[in-house]
């Protein structure tokens, strides 16, 4: 046999072979899909309205109750999220079970939980709980891209589509979908076929302003409903036969009803966006179903109630009943076509690495070490979102997510922080008021600066300045010893004045008006998330000078000088008013002429605060010590006492002394019933029970000379950060009146 023989019978073989394939594979291939050549395919088009579009899900269970099989779709906005949801398999059922048990409010923000911010920003936070942060560069202040980065939406998005997260092309997908969002550089609609899912569809849901927008392939996306808001022409490039659109857009205002610049501003988009849309409703043929669902003046913000729109969206679709049956699968085709809708992770399949991508500063060694993810660990969505927070935590990046990546035959996670665009200069923001009607008020405005990621290792400078009752200026330069940042080095001065109250006996004799200078050099240690330890050297200088009393007691100047130990725990979940949590601070102080002071003595100062909670109602136990040693006379170390939970029925410092204690049980029950809203604003009412003195010398303590007081108050869990008004009451009828804003009352 010649050589060409041997290769033509060669080449006849393997034609033999790839035909015999081709039949095999046509044996092999699902009736379902001979099914799909003889049956109209169905396309779904779902439309945004924000909370009104919930009425999907009505949609798609009355659909699914006639056997109507989808075999495309696509949507905008909340029609993004209920689609692309539905795309990769999950039912009807499903989705109207997670919307009812999904907290709106937490999830539309971008507020990391507190057990997962380091403490150095869980410091911000008490210190400054103003809820604004801008930045500066030069001498230009920035402003974030949005109200909301979107961070902890991202993450319910990337867990819900997590066994869909090796599809990288939309078709895909167990029903092909397209996501579509507004190039807001060009001003004009993109179709998002591919790529990152939970991106595409956070995409499509970024309403400008409100949310951050989100850069797709070098291309910063917002909300698709600005120019496609009901995308029936994307749906007829999709290659079906009948297209079912539904349009929940909120409907226009009556001329009675407009009657703000609110309701008129909202006309105008509305009138902006329905344009389209009604265009998009006109392309529609007589085969073809538009639905809209009775939803009223029904609010798009209105998370707290977005189940009732449900079933709204179920009784359109029962209208329309005669002419979707039509359409409907018999019920022997039915179950084949769930099952191959369904989409699984391989829940045992192990990380094959893990990595960290971000465009800061920071080494990646410093992120790593913060993760608690490993090479190895199984694949677990709520473990990956955790450790997303983690480096969310540190308040260095607008947005931290995760992907899974399939690499040399293993899948693996690559976290994404993305550095605060208005960063790497932060300023944040507070104010304390504390006023008893009586004429004795404090009240200070502060601001920090943050100057952020100055190296590898994550070295920060900050500095604080305090105008007011008691002004301040507070600068220190914060320096990791190693990429793990547990261990410190803290360098900081530190100048405030204070009003200071002395007493004899019960009476008191003199304000002095304290001021002091100081500098430090600190060495300390990180306890993880939820505490610190410093040690360190300090010298500093001051005066006190009466401004109140008889001038006969004299003014005087000090110096200071000694060393410190100081440790903090902060695992409260909540500042103002937490449900659970412990809060302490401890200091020993140790003033020595050696190294400057004026006189040797200690002191040892003490917070403890613990809350427990059942329900809406919390209980807090707090207690409080500060002595002096080899000491009584340091009138500017002075502890004082008085003020809103501070013995509530004397005035704020009204005494005060060398030694002080107090114990307090605070009770306060939540009664605002607006969870689930976007923008909400917890009321809180409680009481406390008080007691508690200070005294001039040791073995004047004793538990009969202890005062009792007690409060009733209101709260408010404020964008300025708590509010209180409150009634304090003490020992012989005194009473006072608090209105308090700002730091929470320690």
């Amino acid at each position: 046999m010649t050589r060409l023989q041997q290769s033509l019978g060669l080449v006849g073989f393997l034609l033999v072979c790839v035909l015999l394939s081709h039949e095999v594979a046509a044996e092999e291939k699902p009736a379902l899909e001979e099914e799909r050549s003889t049956r109209l395919r169905v396309g779904l088009v779902l439309g945004g309205g924000g909370a009104r579009g919930a009425a999907h899900i009505g949609v798609l269970k009355e659909l699914e109750r006639l056997r109507v099989p989808v075999d495309a779709i696509a949507g905008t906005s909340m029609g993004a999220i209920i689609g692309g949801l539905y795309a990769t398999g999950v039912n009807a059922d499903e989705l109207e079970q997670l919307v009812g048990s999904l907290d709106w409010s937490a999830a539309l923000s971008d507020e990391p939980s507190r057990a997962s911010l380091s403490f150095r920003r869980k410091q911000d936070e008490r210190e400054f709980p103003m809820g604004l942060e801008l930045g500066l560069r030069g001498k230009e202040l920035l402003l974030p891209k949005g109200v909301i980065q979107g961070q902890k939406l991202d993450l319910l998005l990337r867990e819900l589509t997590l066994h869909a997260s090796h599809i990288s092309d939309f078709d895909d997908l167990p029903i092909p979908y397209r996501a579509i969002a507004s190039d807001i550089v060009a001003g004009e609609a993109v179709v998002l076929d591919g790529g990152d899912l939970s991106m595409a569809i956070r995409a499509s849901m970024s309403v400008p302003a409100v949310f951050a927008p989100v850069r797709v392939d070098g291309r910063l996306l917002v909300d698709g409903g600005l120019i496609g808001n009901l995308p029936v022409d994307v749906m007829r490039t999709m290659g079906v036969d009948i297209i079912i659109a539904v349009d929940v857009e909120f409907p226009l205002y009556k001329s009675e009803e407009l009657s703000s610049v609110l309701t008129i501003s909202e006309q105008m988009l509305t009138i902006l966006i329905r344009r389209e849309t009604l265009r998009q409703i006109e392309t529609l043929s007589e085969s073809d179903v538009l639905i809209r669902p009775e939803l009223g003046l029904y609010a798009s913000a209105n998370f707290a109630d977005i189940a009732e729109t449900i079933e709204p969206g179920r009784q359109a679709v029962i209208q329309k009943t005669e002419r979707l049956q039509k359409l409907s699968l018999p019920e022997a085709e039915w179950e084949p076509y769930l099952a191959q809708r369904k989409l699984s992770l391989n829940e045992n399949e192990k990380l094959a690495f893990v990595r960290v991508k971000h465009d800061g500063k920071l080494a990646p060694e410093v992120l790593e070490s913060r993760l608690s993810v490993h090479a190895g660990d199984e694949i677990n969505a709520e473990l990956l979102a955790q450790n997303a927070n983690r480096l969310y935590g540190l308040e260095l990046y607008q947005h931290v997510g995760y992907r899974l990546l399939n690499e040399e035959g293993g899948t693996g996670v690559e976290y994404q922080a993305v550095a605060k665009s208005w960063g790497p200069n932060f300023l944040n923001f507070g104010v304390s008021l504390e006023d008893d009607f009586e004429g004795s008020t404090g009240f200070n405005l502060s601001a920090r600066m943050t100057r952020a990621g100055l190296n590898k290792l994550g070295a920060e400078w900050r500095s604080d300045l305090q105008l007011g009752t008691d002004p301040a200026f507070l600068t220190e330069f914060y320096q990791p010893l190693s990429f793990d940042s547990r261990v410190f080095v803290a360098p900081r001065l530190e100048v405030r004045q204070s009003n200071l109250n002395v007493f004899t006996m019960s009476d008191r004799v003199a304000r002095y008006r304290v001021s002091e200078s100081t500098l430090s050099l600190d060495l300390g240690r990180e306890l993880g998330t939820v505490g610190e330890f410093r040690t360190g050297i300090y010298r500093g200088v001051g005066e006190a000078r009466v401004k109140v009393g008889d001038p006969a007691l004299g003014n005087f100047d000090f110096d200071r000088g000694g060393v410190f130990a100081r440790l903090r725990i902060d695992s409260v979940d909540n500042s103002n008013f937490p449900t659970e949590g412990i809060l302490a601070d401890i200091t020993w102080n140790l003033s020595r002429p050696g190294l400057g002071a004026d006189f040797k003595f200690d002191t040892i100062e003490g917070e403890y605060s613990q809350t427990w909670s059942a329900g809406k109602n919390s209980l807090q136990l707090g207690l409080s010590y500060a002595t002096t040693l080899s000491s009584d006379n340091t009138v500017q170390d002075f502890f004082p006492m008085g003020g809103f939970l501070r013995l509530s029925g004397i005035a704020r410092g009204e005494i005060s002394g060398p030694h002080s204690a107090l114990t307090r049980l605070v009770f306060y029950r939540r009664v605002s019933d607006t969870t689930g809203g976007l923008f909400e604003t917890p009321v809180f009412i409680g009481f406390s029970a008080e007691a508690g003195n200070a005294w001039q010398l040791r073995e004047d303590i004793s538990f009969s000379s202890m005062q009792l007081n007690g409060s009733l108050f209101a709260g408010l869990d404020s964008y300025f950060g708590p509010i209180y008004l409150a009634a304090g009451f003490g020992e012989g009828g005194d009473t006072n009146f608090y209105l308090n804003i700002g730091s929470p009352p320690r």
